[in-house]
């Protein structure tokens, strides 16, 4: 249940009765299970209220409409995420991983963190043609949670070619976030995001791009010695 402070949200009428503070958060909370299901569109008022026992009138008491309500549940999933970044920052099994359990372990809070949070989501992304500012949000974590995760992996993949490599994990997070949004708005198969083998598979797709990356300078060189080799033979 979230706290006052939480609820403290752009287009909320602010309380500080503890009863009404919990119908505000009961609100929220049966708006986000309803859009697992359900589309904005498909969002019914009465059918929230009639979920948590509230009227309509209460409702709109506290959300200046349905708008205000939806970017209010934005809102609490935007933060959601950045508190999951912050926790990331700290998390004392990240500093002594190797890679491959590095890529797990984020790709494992990334869609942790989409699970969570799906229906909002997905509600935003089916908006994002009409109103690309609900979508901008989550665009700027995607942004910061690639920026948090650069230095960790760079830890583990070695020193040497610092560049190839920032852009290696940037890509592999696009990999692994094209796919889960993919998941959430099209759902295509064969996994689903709440399939435990998705965050294995994106896992083991992300430590073997990294790993392709640390392997191409060595590459490089081969290939130019065996070149260096055909000259001199000529």
């Amino acid at each position: 249940m979230q706290q006052s402070a939480e609820l403290d949200l752009p287009g909320v009428t602010p309380s500080r009765q503890k009863r009404s503070r919990e119908t505000t958060a009961a609100l929220l909370q049966a708006g986000a299970e309803m859009l697992r299901t359900h589309s904005l569109a498909e969002l019914s008022i009465e059918a929230l209220c009639r979920q948590v026992g509230a009227t309509v009138g209460a409702f709109y008491s506290r959300f200046e409409s349905k708008d205000a309500y939806f970017n209010a549940l934005m809102a609490l999933a935007a933060r959601d995420g950045e508190s999951r970044l912050s926790r990331m920052k700290e998390d004392k099994r990240l500093a002594d991983a190797g890679l491959a359990e590095l890529s797990r372990l984020l790709v494992r809070g990334t869609t942790g963190w989409i699970r969570n949070h799906e229906g909002v989501l997905r509600a935003a992304l089916q908006h994002d043609d009409t109103r690309p500012d609900r979508w901008s949000t989550f665009k700027g974590l995607a942004r910061a949670n690639v920026a948090d995760a650069t230095p960790i992996l760079l830890g583990a993949m070695g020193r040497g070619n610092k560049a190839a490599k920032t852009r290696a994990i940037a890509f592999g997070f696009q990999v692994v976030l094209g796919t889960l949004v993919n998941a959430i708005l099209n759902d295509p198969g064969p996994l689903s995001i709440h399939d435990q083998e998705m965050e294995e598979r994106l896992g083991h797709c992300l430590l073997l791009l990294l790993q392709a990356e640390m392997a191409a300078p060595t590459i490089r060189r081969s290939r130019g010695r065996k070149k260096q080799l055909r000259r001199s033979q000529a």
